[in-house]
């Protein structure tokens, strides 16, 4: 069934019309990586310290939306690699996203809520339970916490727990096709082999986190919201979703930008770089 489910994630996304760009044939992503990971593992429960109590274990995910009967066995959880063609055009930018990064945050976005729901439905018809927790009723993000702006599920820990990739200097995940992606996930009552994780611990792809020998996201960030010290999210997301939004989205046709400057032009940007 696994197998199942990662080929009928490839497929959506190779083949629905959503996937390319608004004014030509180009998709925004290339081939998915499809993780799986047991909904009691033991990560989920950690998160609460981790991130805070507010994030929901997969089973409360499902019995807050589906009630009593809601049963969490697994969670699916992709990665959507963005396409080296708009990584090499954000690359070239100083202040703003490029256009084909911020039509890919925004149109490519819209797709990867459209797998989510397919996902679900095709669950559905199998005779499964199923629930996106991004579309949860209790679905809830939290402007100040102890980690920062944070939500009840966070797509980048799900995926962290699934094996596919770990975390950055700058907050973001490192997965075998890089740090630019769009990410999503889907909990299920089916019983699914976990992926497991390879890493050694949960910084292990991030240069500065292995042997301090990279850095470079910090100087790519317009705003300073990078430092040796972290991530300042409050300043990161002002940019993100005012300053950037203001700037270029009525141009670029989009309503939200991104920006992924410190996603590009670095040495994570299309894989899991190697020591420095």
């Amino acid at each position: 069934m696994e197998e199942q489910i990662r080929a009928e994630i490839i497929r959506f996304v190779r083949e629905s019309p959503l996937s390319r760009f608004p004014d030509s044939s180009e998709p925004y992503f290339d081939e998915p990586l499809v993780g799986f990971v047991a909904a009691d593992d033991h990560l989920f429960t950690d998160y609460k310290n981790i991130i805070g109590d507010f994030h929901q274990t997969p089973q409360e995910v499902m019995e807050r939306t589906l009630g009593a009967a809601g049963r969490a066995a697994s969670v699916i959880s992709w990665i959507l690699p963005i396409t080296k063609a708009t990584r090499e055009s954000n690359r070239r930018e100083e202040q703003y996203p490029s256009r084909a990064w911020a039509q890919t945050r925004f149109f490519g976005e819209q797709m990867n809520g459209a797998m989510r729901r397919h996902l679900v439905a095709w669950l559905e018809e199998r005779g499964q339970q199923a629930v996106a927790p991004q579309f949860a009723a209790s679905w809830q993000e939290f402007a100040e916490t102890p980690v920062g702006i944070a939500s009840t599920w966070s797509e980048r820990h799900a995926a962290y727990a699934a094996g596919l990739g770990t975390f950055s200097l700058n907050d973001a995940l490192i997965t075998p096709k890089g740090i630019s992606h769009r990410c999503g996930s889907v909990i299920t009552d089916l019983a699914l082999k976990p992926s497991g994780r390879a890493y050694p611990d949960h910084r292990h792809n991030c240069l500065y986190f292995r042997n301090g020998s990279c850095g470079l996201c910090i100087s790519r960030c317009p705003v300073g919201a990078l430092s040796r010290e972290g991530h300042d999210k409050s300043a990161c997301r002002t940019y993100v979703y005012k300053t950037a939004v203001e700037a270029v989205a009525e141009s670029f046709g989009v309503a939200q930008t991104g920006c992924g400057l410190c996603q590009t032009r670095v040495p994570c940007e299309g894989g899991i770089p190697g020591n420095r």
